[in-house]
């Protein structure tokens, strides 16, 4: 996929805001999600929406699109009051959604899902397959799309899929587009890609919101920045007026002094002038990792986890992070190696061997490795001890709540009940009961591939601290994420990876950001460092894309 510099659409005409939610508030069940709501977007500009899970955003993204009608307020598309009944009226009307997961047709064309619905027809009511491809053709080349249109969408990359639902937001001459986190799993060039499209479709006079918990992205791309907490707007204005720490603080309603303090994630090592606490080294490990083969994937990895220390794996696309905990765990078939928990040898291949040996994985892809969101929160708990709570088949409701009702208090789920659908929570909600499951089993490894991943900054404190929390209890843990930042400032020791091997591991005063950048891309080292990292004012995200087809993220 390359990029091409044809000429923008011609602006809008269109006067005041694109879309405007006045005064608007939306209840569920007696619990207020929005309250007195005022936002807009205007023509020709990038709006990001931003908050912690649960702030309302999805609400609030759900009642501009017709999903949700609201209780009170008023709507307002190109100046004049509007009513939604339906997601359709809202489509109908000019206003298109780009969601996190690509709501496309795989098994059809690339230009059968930019005209889906809309297909061009012959004298005889058939497709007109000519026309149509011709015309996908013709659109994905101004957009800066180069895609072969007769391709079936399934074959190709996440990131060139979220591009063609742009495609199909201009090809119904969205006046407004709503980007629902579209780059959680895009690599780099297809990040650069995506923000490459956006900007055409603002110049071309599209207004555009724009979510992500990526914070850094906000001030790439986007004008304007409307914050919400507890569902009330808690700050409108441009992004070039607030910088990080400040965007932090209106979305956790912390002083920002506290934010500059402490830093921007909640591990001990990370308020400035902290160092990482490293756990004596004359204990023997709780896992140890020999000589880890997997075909074409793996080679002679080697490394050990001590009991209450944090073990982080960088690495760049392709480099094996995933693949390596996946193997740990038993998940990814290996044709040769070792790995012992507590001085045991582990039975390669075999996550029940695993299990049972006190190894458990937090996988990075938590809706189709995770949840089960057809059910309750309290069944997604229990999933993975089933055993414990039951005898001779009969379920000991008493057990299970026990463990529930602790758990749910101990990492602070917010749920209305145990017996809420988990599907209902939000984002950061559904990893934490992901790893009350796992604290179940009494692990004593814990493999974390990415935890932080698509949750606000909120949860991310709270997932941050829970993980600081387990290491203190003595479990050995390995961890896996796409911000640099979040591994120096959460790991004892770095094990960097490069092409499925370990190329290098980092501990004690070299553990920083500039230092993991330099082995990532196998720079020199740098010849000097200077005290507290600069990069944690704006964070540094090391993110490349995904490791293989289902492995994400780097560094």
């Amino acid at each position: 996929m390359t990029t091409t510099t044809p000429s923008p659409p011609a602006p809008s005409r269109a006067s005041g805001p694109a879309l405007q939610a006045d005064g608007v508030t939306k209840r569920f069940a007696g619990v207020t999600a929005l309250s007195d709501v005022s936002f807009e977007v205007a023509p020709g500009s990038i709006h990001a929406l931003v908050g912690e899970n649960g702030a309302g955003k999805s609400t609030l993204i759900k009642v501009l699109t017709g999903v949700h009608q609201p209780d009170d307020g008023r709507l307002l598309f190109q100046g004049r009051e509007t009513h939604f009944t339906r997601a359709a009226d809202a489509q109908d009307a000019g206003i298109s959604t780009v969601y996190q997961e690509v709501n496309l047709v795989p098994l059809l064309s690339v230009a059968r899902n930019i005209y889906l619905g809309r297909e061009p027809r012959t004298r005889l009511g058939l497709i007109d397959v000519k026309r149509m491809n011709r015309e996908a053709e013709r659109i994905t080349t101004d957009l800066g799309i180069r895609v072969d249109v007769a391709e079936d969408l399934g074959t190709l990359g996440l990131g060139i899929q979220q591009m063609i639902a742009l495609a199909r937001a201009v090809t119904i001459d969205a006046r407004v587009i709503i980007m629902d986190e579209p780059t959680s799993s895009l690599e780099m060039r297809e990040v650069e890609t995506l923000f490459t499209v956006a900007r055409r479709l603002r110049d071309g006079g599209a207004g555009i919101v724009f979510v992500s918990h990526r914070l850094d992205e906000l001030w790439q791309l986007c004008d304007a920045v409307t914050i919400l907490r507890d569902g009330r707007v808690v700050h409108t204005g441009q992004m070039a007026d607030l910088d990080r720490r400040g965007l932090i603080s209106h979305m956790l309603g912390r002083d920002i002094d506290d934010v500059a303090a402490h830093g921007s994630t909640s591990f001990s090592g990370s308020g400035i002038g902290e160092t990482n606490a490293t756990p004596a080294l004359d204990r023997e490990p709780v896992l140890s990792v020999r000589g880890l083969d997997a075909a074409a994937t793996l080679h002679d990895i080697d490394f050990e986890v001590r009991p209450g220390e944090v073990v982080g794996l960088a690495g760049l696309l392709g480099s094996g992070r995933s693949e390596t905990v996946k193997a740990v765990y038993g998940a990814l078939g290996t044709t040769g190696g070792d790995v012992r928990v507590s001085g045991r040898p582990v039975k390669r291949n075999s996550i029940r061997a695993a299990l049972g040996s006190g190894v458990a994985l937090l996988s990075e892809d938590r809706k189709a490795e995770g949840i089960i969101p057809e059910l309750s929160v309290r069944d997604n708990i229990v999933l993975a001890v089933m055993g414990r709570v039951s005898r001779f088949g009969v379920i000991s409701d008493k057990k299970v709540d026990e463990i529930v009702d602790t758990l749910i208090a101990r990492l602070r789920i917010k749920v209305s009940s145990s017996r809420q659908l988990v599907s209902q929570l939000s984002g950061g909600n559904q990893q934490k009961v992901l790893i009350a499951r796992w604290l179940c089993t009494e692990p004593k490894v814990f493999l974390l591939d990415e935890p932080t991943r698509g949750i606000d900054v909120g949860a991310k404190r709270e997932v941050q601290s829970l993980i600081d929390e387990l290491a203190g209890r003595g479990l050995g843990v390995v961890l896996i994420s796409s911000e640099s930042e979040e591994l120096v400032e959460g790991s004892d020791r770095i094990v960097v990876l490069r092409d499925g091997s370990v190329s290098e591991q980092l501990s004690g005063d070299d553990v920083t950001n500039s230092r993991l950048l330099a082995a990532l891309v196998g720079a020199p080292t740098p010849a000097t460092e200077t005290g507290t990292e600069t990069e944690t004012e704006t964070g540094t995200d090391t993110e490349t894309g995904t490791d293989t087809d289902t492995e994400g993220g780097a560094a």
